[in-house]
Parts: C-alpha cells; sequence; structure tokens
C-alpha cells in the first residue's frame, strides 16, 4: 500500500550539552559545523550510549519530522544509513535513533545498516530557552547515502511525497555538485511523486557572514536541485546567504525584514521556476512564514505573508523548528496534493499548518517531543479556529475539541 510521505538521509541522534568542547569545534551560539566519521575516532560506543542515557537527548533529522507526521495519522516511512553494532543489529545511536522513530508509528523498513560507519550523532548546546546554541555535527554513515540503495524503497513505498533531508551535509549525497541529487529528485518526480528537499546553515557564524555578504560555497548545490523540487522553504537568514552564494553580495542592512524576504522569494521563483508545473517556495521567519505558489503554466501566486497564530508557550528548545514547519506543511499538502497539482493549494492555510505543528513541536519537552501532535482533523481544526488564541492551554483545548474558556 502506498506511503503519504518517505523520508531519505540524515537519521542522527541529537545530545544536548554543555560539557563537549564547541569553542575547540569554532562554533558560534546559531551557527553549525560539521564533522566526519574520522573527527569521531575518539568517542567510543560506550561514551556514546553515556551521553544519550543521561540525556537529554532526542531523534534528530528525519526524527525532527516523521514521527509529527506519523502521530498526525499520516503514513509514514523513513530511509536511512543507521551504523550497524551490538544492540540488535545497530549501534548505540542507531539503535536509540530507531527506537525513537518506530515507536512513533513510522515505517523502518527502509533502514540500511552501515557495517562500516556508525550513526550520525549531533552535540547541540543547552543554550536558555529562546536562545539557539551552537550545534557540531558528525555526519558518519549519512555521508555514505547511496541513491542506487534507496529507488527500489522509492518504487517499493509509492508515496505521495518524498522528502530528502538535507542539501549540504551528505558527502556522497552531494557528489557531482548536487547534481546526483537533482536527477534522483527528477526520477522521484517522473513516478508521480511530490518532492521536497532542505538545506541548511552550514556555517560557524551566519550574521556575520549575511552582513559581509560572503559567500557559502555548499549552497550552490541548490543549483541543479531547485528547478527539479516541487517544494523548497528555508529559514530567513539561510535566504539571505543563498543569494549571497548564488547572486553576489547585498546591503540587507537597507532592507527591513519582509522586504528581503519578498527579495528572496522574487529571485528564487524566477530563476528556479519550471514553468510547466505547480511549485511552492517559502522561507520561515520568527513571526511565521512566506511563499510564493507557482501554478501550472508559470504564473506566480503571491508573496504570501503570513503571520503565525500559533506563536503560544515557551520554547523547550528552537532546534528543529524548521523541520517541524516542514512536517505541518508536508502534511497538509499530502491531504491535499490534488488541489497542489491543479494551482489551487490554499497557501495561507498550508503555512498556519506548519506554524501549528512547529509551535507544538518547540514548547514541548526534550523528553517527549511528539506528545502535543493530534491527529490531522485536530490539527486542522486549530487551523481553521476563528478565536484568537491567548495561551497554549487554550489551543491544547481546541485539538482536543474542549470548549475554550
Amino acid at each position: 500500500m502506498p506511503v503519504d510521505v518517505l523520508f531519505l538521509n540524515t537519521a542522527v541522534m541529537d545530545i544536548w550539552s554543555r560539557e563537549f568542547d564547541f569553542t575547540h569545534n569554532h562554533v558560534e551560539p546559531g551557527g553549525m559545523v560539521k564533522g566526519s566519521h574520522s573527527d569521531m575516532q575518539d568517542f567510543t560506543q560506550e561514551q556514546i550510549r553515556q551521553w544519550i542515557e543521561q540525556g537529554p537527548t532526542c531523534a534528530g533529522g528525519i526524527g525532527n519530522s516523521a514521527p509529527l507526521i506519523s502521530r498526525a495519522g499520516l503514513t509514514v516511512a523513513a530511509g536511512a544509513n543507521l551504523g550497524a553494532g551490538t544492540s540488535g543489529g545497530l549501534d548505540a545511536a542507531g539503535r536509540a535513533f530507531y527506537d525513537i522513530v518506530e515507536r512513533a508509528g513510522v515505517d523502518m523498513s527502509s533502514v540500511y545498516e552501515h557495517p562500516d560507519i556508525p550513526t550520525a550523532v549531533t552535540f547541540i548546546y543547552d543554550a536558555p530557552g529562546d536562545e539557539r546554541g551552537g550545534i557540531v555535527y558528525f555526519a558518519n554513515a549519512n555521508d555514505d547515502f547511496d541513491f542506487a540503495r534507496y529507488r527500489p524503497h522509492v518504487e517499493r513505498l509509492n508515496p505521495t511525497v518524498v522528502y530528502y533531508m538535507y542539501s549540504g551535509l551528505s558527502t556522497r549525497g552531494d557528489a557531482n555538485g548536487g547534481r546526483d541529487l537533482a536527477e534522483f529528485i527528477a526520477w522521484c518526480r517522473s513516478r508521480g511523486c511530490v518532492t521536497i528537499a532542505d538545506s541548511h546553515t552550514l556555517t560557524e557564524n551566519p550574521a556575520e557572514l549575511i552582513a559581509q555578504g560572503s559567500p557559502v560555497e555548499e549552497y550552490h548545490l541548490l543549483e541543479p536541485l531547485l528547478p527539479e523540487l516541487d517544494l523548497f522553504f528555508t529559514s530567513s537568514d539561510e535566504a539571505k546567504m543563498i543569494l549571497n552564494t548564488l547572486e553576489g553580495p547585498r546591503d540587507w542592512s537597507a532592507l527591513s525584514e519582509e522586504e528581503a524576504l519578498c527579495l528572496y522569494l522574487d529571485r528564487v521563483s524566477s530563476r528556479f521556476s519550471a514553468g510547466t508545473r505547480p511549485q511552492l517556495f517559502g522561507v520561515t521567519h520568527r513571526r511565521g512564514a512566506s511563499a510564493c505558489l507557482i501554478r501550472p503554466g508559470g504564473e506566480v501566486d503571491g508573496p504570501h505573508v503570513v503571520s503565525s497564530r500559533f506563536m503560544l508557550g515557551d520554547a523547550a528548545a528552537l532546534t528543529g523548528a524548521g523541520d517541524s514547519f516542514r512536517a505541518g506543511l508536508v502534511s497538509y499538502i499530502a491531504r491535499n496534493v490534488s488541489a497542489f497539482r491543479d494551482g489551487s493549494l490554499k497557501v495561507t492555510e498550508a503555512i498556519q499548518m506548519g506554524s501549528l505543528v512547529a509551535s507544538l513541536y518547540v514548547t514541548a519537552p526534550l523528553d517527549d517531543r511528539y506528545k502535543n501532535i493530534r491527529p490531522y482533523e485536530s490539527l486542522l481544526r486549530a487551523v481553521r479556529h476563528q478565536d484568537d488564541l491567548a495561551s497554549l492551554e487554550e489551543l491544547m483545548s481546541v485539538l482536543d475539541g474542549r470548549d475554550v474558556t
């Protein structure tokens, strides 16, 4: 039976820590650096197991999105590399990731037990509430993502949506200047799948690079990829770095945030529109998201500038906010795929679904990040709720069908 969404690549265990040497890895708050398997030689499986047991930890990458869609009642599968080991065939991080995601109802039959490289691990600085800490990501087995290995799983599962995570974070997945990924995405579309891929902030200090107008080489991987994608959402910081890289530096200080985002959407929509099929390009920001829908034939609808109605409660952690937003967005599109294909998608409603799921995710405790997610019909009821909501408690009342008092 076909699945609604198939996630591919970036299976990783996220470990919050203040003991890991972030200074040594040269990462600032909000920044991210990527390490390889060779950088982790000093970390034993027993050390990683202890870090996971001590917590807080959660399944990252696919784990930020796939379980949310599954908890909403859609059918979801995950295909990724996990390191082989002695814990039921997997290493310590792989076992933890597999169990967390499978318990959320995700089909794990497409997971590959990599015999030579361990499961990916991310160390996240345990920063106070609304501060996004620095991230050090060891790609490990994700660096060896083989598209040929996963094509049979696309054929077997016949997903409505194929979601690849992430451009820029896998040595083999990004090979050939990103053209291998673009070719794979085009092949998925030829089978009738709606396609989405993420990129990621790949810098030690994003704010400094934006101000300097410096390019980020990995964003050139988007040039062959974006014309092949049906959906692409990025963050406001990334939007600026993408344009700095692809079109040269700009003085972003001369533009308001809304002007900057509209400029990004205009440039991306005009440059990467296929012109013959629907595409949705968007950018998330602290207040919500903005997007342009390209209808069949090339007509551009937008930009839609949408303020989130669900910025309620205190965030336990902002890591994964973008992934969880896209989980809500993809859930909506999977349930309204005909409207997406004919260009009649309700863009504002789709964005509010993404904002709702992101809010529910980031306000959940780190040891139970999926607890606030409700069935899709309940989520849609909250999106269409007419009255303003003053608190997370009122939102949960709407989600659970109780009166708001």
